[in-house]
């Protein structure tokens, strides 16, 4: 059965009395295929690269122990598919870039170059480092392994820099340098989505300088990364950055940003407020009683990424279960699906069955979804607009084709 399409995009079909003419088929450099049998356009596996950003700061260990709990439900929500099969792969590095601090009556300026961006090695069974720096999703070991990789210690610096820490892990040289050149070339895959997690309970004190320009002192009553953030990069510096990102190919890369931060509990403000208490004053977030900031900057870089937020969670909450599967669902639900054996965007119609059973028809020619076509180096690929968004709850997908003739 052939559905109709919009009729500002009806294919040319020319009625022809008494003289000749020719079928859109038979047109030069048509690519319309010439009987209504050919094989239906294929939806290839969907990469997307998940870089988790773990504070290991003296203050994380409940933290992390609590992210390691809930990745069964994190991987379990990542691998629906909803008719798109998920290849993902997933990496680990810390906040730890450098820590800039006036202790003992000196300034210490200390650089963590084991960090400062790298992929941080996947532990074996007794928490021995291996030379492996990332997971693959098809890895029998792969909830094990990251839930070791996850636990990241809590001996680094007290100066946390995600932003800084995601720069350097995405940029070369790192990004270029093979992993077994102390790099991490190979994380990142041509077509692949990048999805940033970042999991921390203090400010971002970023900044591309060295040393950084924000000096931590031992008063714990300041927080001097949020007084002082006019010294610090800009967050709308990094966003930049990071959109700009390009694969291997030139095409631009897909960034997501999640974070679970410093934020209210509630409704996920950036706020600070002083706790006392009897083993000193700190700044926390008024509505986040284990943090030690107020989020401003981590909430900023949410906020750039997804004004709903619905990137952002707190903390400071009892599970990350709810949190993690949030997560997974944004990194499973792309706007773009790649596509094999189109013949003809024109031909191309989408179908989407929603949660209630209806069937959403869209197309190409009705503008519900662009077309970019294939190069020598990249496939073609199918973008949804704000007329026929992929949703999360989502039963069904498929591609379709038409009858040109």
């Amino acid at each position: 059965m052939m559905h109709p399409i919009r009729s500002s995009a009806l294919l040319a079909i020319a009625l022809c009395w008494g003289v000749a003419c020719t079928s859109p088929v038979e047109e030069p450099g048509s690519t319309l295929p010439g009987r209504c049998q050919v094989d239906a356009p294929l939806i290839s596996a969907q990469k997307t690269d998940l870089l988790f950003v773990i504070d290991n700061s003296g203050s994380m260990a409940e933290e992390q122990a609590a992210i390691a709990t809930e990745l069964p439900a994190f991987l379990d929500e990542l691998r629906r598919g909803n008719d798109v099969e998920q290849d993902f792969r997933v990496g680990v590095i810390t906040t730890s870039v450098y820590l800039n601090a006036f202790y003992d009556n000196r300034e210490q300026f200390t650089e963590f170059p084991d960090q400062a961006g790298r992929l941080q090695p996947v532990p074996d069974e007794r928490n021995r480092p291996t030379a492996e720096r990332y997971l693959d999703e098809g890895d029998p070991e792969l909830l094990e392994k990251f839930r070791r990789m996850v636990k990241v210690g809590t001996s680094g610096s007290g100066q946390e820099t995600p932003f800084e820490a995601v720069r350097l892990a995405v940029t070369p040289p790192l990004s270029t340098t093979p992993v077994g050149e102390g790099g991490n070339g190979g994380f990142l895959r041509d077509g692949a989505r990048l999805l940033v997690v970042v999991v921390s309970d203090e400010e971002d004190c970023s900044s591309t300088e060295r040393p950084p320009r924000v000096m931590l002192t031992e008063d714990t009553s300041r927080d001097l990364c949020s007084e002082q953030a006019d010294r610090l990069t800009p967050v709308q510096e990094y966003v930049r950055q990071f959109r700009n990102l390009v694969d291997g190919t030139g095409a631009p890369r897909e960034v997501l940003w999640a974070t679970i931060g410093p934020v209210g509990l509630t409704d996920k403000r950036a706020e600070a407020v002083l706790d006392r208490t009897p083993t000193g004053t700190f700044v926390r977030n008024v509505d986040c009683p284990t943090s030690y900031g107020p989020g401003y900057r981590q909430r900023e870089m949410a906020s750039l990424f997804d004004t709903g937020l619905k990137n952002l969670d707190s903390i400071c909450r009892a599970s990350f279960r709810e949190t993690l599967v949030s997560i997974a669902t944004l990194a499973r639900t792309a706007q773009s699906i790649e596509v094999v054996n189109l013949p003809d965007a024109r031909l191309a119609q989408v179908r989407v069955t929603r949660e209630d059973g209806s069937v959403q028809t869209c197309s190409v020619a009705g503008g519900d979804v662009t077309y970019e076509p294939a190069t020598e180096r990249r496939a073609a690929r199918l973008y949804f607009q704000s007329s026929c968004p992929r949703r999360p709850t989502d039963k069904k997908l498929e591609v379709k084709l038409l009858c040109a003739n």
